[in-house]
């Protein structure tokens, strides 16, 4: 069984929030109580969970990311037990659509893209069709591609390292610094980016 829960735009930052406004939050407390994660500091029952495979599904750009970062960080605060028990997944949708002739080909980066493409005859006739958001697809493409058990690409994320992902998050989405630090910080965040990549891992699914 599965279902959806649609969020409306960029969850409560729960980083530069007490616990108290996370409680108020509307989005925040449709995840908790959909899910049925229970009071944030309890024991945690993975037989309590409604879903145990709870998989993020953001549009493959910037504001997707960012979307993806703000409930990573919301899980790992929360219930940092649902990496340890393998349950947080992120859904991958395919950036491009190759139609030749009656066949539809999927690409999920520019190097499937390319590849795909040199296997074609030259001088092919093709149509490309870049995805810029899932509200771009239609019904049928989004079962198909994103949502179908049967044929999706997952990628799961485990924390192997608590401690050094504790001062990630803290860093990445924590309180804004004073104006004269802002310059300094913004770059502490990119180089906590590019070092810590490989801190969580992205261990892709048979589909």
């Amino acid at each position: 069984m599965q279902a959806i829960l649609p969020l409306r735009g960029k969850i409560l930052n729960i980083e530069r929030r007490d616990e108290a406004a996370m409680y108020k939050n509307e989005e925040i407390q449709n995840l908790i109580l959909g899910l049925g994660l229970g009071v944030k500091g309890e024991d945690f029952k993975k037989e309590a969970l409604r879903y145990h495979k709870i998989i993020i599904l953001t549009d493959a750009d910037v504001d997707g990311a960012h979307i993806r970062t703000l409930l990573l960080t919301f899980f790992f605060r929360y219930q940092r037990a649902l990496f340890d028990e393998g349950c947080i997944y992120v859904g991958v949708p395919p950036l491009y659509k190759v139609e030749r002739g009656k066949q539809a080909h999927y690409c999920y980066d520019e190097a499937e893209l390319k590849q795909l493409q040199r296997s074609f005859p030259p001088n092919a006739s093709y149509n490309i069709q870049r995805f810029k958001g899932l509200g771009e697809m239609m019904p049928l493409q989004l079962w198909e591609t994103t949502l179908d058990p049967e044929t999706r690409l997952l990628k799961q994320l485990v924390v192997e390292d608590a401690a050094e992902a504790n001062v990630v998050f803290s860093s990445l989405m924590g309180a804004r610094v004073s104006h004269s630090t802002l310059s300094f910080q913004v770059d502490g965040r990119k180089e906590l980016i590019k070092k810590s990549a490989s801190m969580i891992n992205l261990d892709q699914l048979d589909i």
